[in-house]
C-alpha cells in the first residue's frame, strides 16, 4: 500500500518556513540516522537549497554504525553542507551542532551579526529533543508521536546565536514506496495512515535479507530463514509472544505492533533501513514510474 500523510498544520509548516528562510544563515535539518534519505523533506530543499545545511543524522545510538558513516560521506559531497552524527541527549552531541553550524556561516558572528540558524524536521526524528539538550530546559515540546510541534519558535542560545524552530514537515506526497515504510516504521506518519500488520512484513522482509541474525535472536526463530516467508516469520513471532486468538489463530495484527515496537525501542539491535545506494535505485525507479503516470495524464487530456 502507499503511504502518505500531510496533515492540515503542515501547509503552514510550508509557509513558515518558506518566510523564515528569507532571513536564515544556516538550515539544520534533524534526520533519522535509522533512514537518513527518507527523513529528508523534499519540501525543505527546494525552499532552502541557497543556504548552507547541517544534516544532523539524530539516534545515532540506534543506527548501523557503517552504514551511519556511509550517509556522512554521501552528504558531505552535495553543495554547501556538512553532516554529523549525533544522539540528541548527550550534550557533546549539541555542541557538535553549534560548533558545525558556525563553521558553515563564520562571517556570522558577534552582537551585531547574530547566527540565524533554522532547525527543521519530519515529525518524530528528535528535534525537539535536540532543541532541549542544546538550551538545557525544556523550551520545546516533546513527545513520541508525529506532529507534536505545530508552532514556530525563536530561541536564543547566545547572544550571538539565534535557533528558530519550525513544525515538523512531511512530504506532500511520498514517491518512493520504500520511503513512506520506513517512515511508518520510525513512528513519523499517524496510525491512521498505514497499515501496521503490512508495515511489518516491510520490516520483515528487510530485516531478513539484511539484518538475519538479529531477527532471530529476538524471537529464538533461528530455525527459520531469508527463503521463510514474510508471513510465516509473522506467525512464528505471535505464537513466540503469545498473540493468540481464540482458536489457537496468529493474531497478526498484535505480533505486527510487537515487531515495530521492538525496532523502534532498538530491542532488535542498531539497524538501518536504507544505504546511499539503495535509496538512489528506489529514487530512480519512483521517478520513472512517476514520469510514466504524468504522461498517462498528459494523453488522456489530449484525447
Amino acid at each position: 500500500m502507499a503511504i502518505q500523510w500531510f496533515p492540515g498544520h503542515m501547509n503552514k509548516a510550508k509557509k513558515a518556513i518558506a518566510e523564515r528562510a528569507k532571513n536564515i544563515d544556516v538550515v539544520i535539518e534533524v534526520l533519522d540516522a535509522r533512514l537518513p534519505a527518507s527523513s529528508i523533506s523534499p519540501l525543505l530543499a527546494k525552499t532552502v537549497r541557497h543556504i548552507p545545511c547541517l544534516k544532523v543524522l539524530n539516534k545515532a545510538d540506534l543506527a548501523d554504525e557503517n552504514r551511519t558513516q556511509q550517509w556522512i560521506e554521501y552528504f558531505k559531497k552535495q553543495n554547501i553542507t556538512d553532516a554529523i552524527a549525533i544522539t540528541a541527549l548527550d550534550h557533546s552531541g549539541s555542541l557538535k551542532v553549534i560548533k558545525a553550524c558556525r563553521t558553515l556561516a563564520p562571517h556570522r558572528k558577534g552582537l551585531e551579526k547574530p547566527l540565524r540558524a533554522m532547525i527543521c524536521g519530519v515529525p518524530n526524528v528528535g528535534k525537539s529533543t535536540l532543541i532541549n539538550t542544546m538550551i538545557g530546559k525544556k523550551s520545546a515540546k516533546t513527545g513520541n508521536e508525529a506532529g507534536v510541534t505545530k508552532a514556530e519558535q525563536r530561541l536564543i542560545l547566545a547572544d550571538d546565536f539565534w535557533l528558530f524552530d519550525t513544525p515538523g514537515m512531511l512530504w506532500q506526497k511520498i514517491i518512493v514506496p520504500e520511503s513512506g515504510y520506513n517512515l511508518a516504521i520510525a513512528g513519523s506518519v499517524g496510525r491512521n495512515a498505514m497499515d501496521e500488520e503490512d508495515v511489518a512484513l516491510y520490516l520483515i522482509s528487510y530485516l531478513k535479507n539484511n539484518y538475519l541474525s538479529a531477527l532471530q535472536q529476538r524471537y529464538s526463530l533461528s530455525e527459520l530463514g531469508e527463503q521463510t516467508h514474510d508471513d510465516e516469520w509473522l506467525a512464528h513471532i505471535a505464537k513466540r509472544r503469545g498473540a493468540i486468538l481464540s482458536g489457537g489463530h496468529a493474531n497478526y495484527q498484535k505480533a505486527a505492533e510487537i515487531v515495530l515496537q521492538d525496532f523502534r525501542s532498538n530491542v532488535l539491535g542498531d539497524i538501518t533501513l536504507e544505504t546511499p545506494d539503495e535509496f538512489a535505485m528506489w529514487l530512480k525507479t519512483a521517478q520513472q514510474i512517476e514520469q510514466q503516470k504524468q504522461a498517462q495524464k498528459a494523453l488522456k487530456k489530449q484525447k
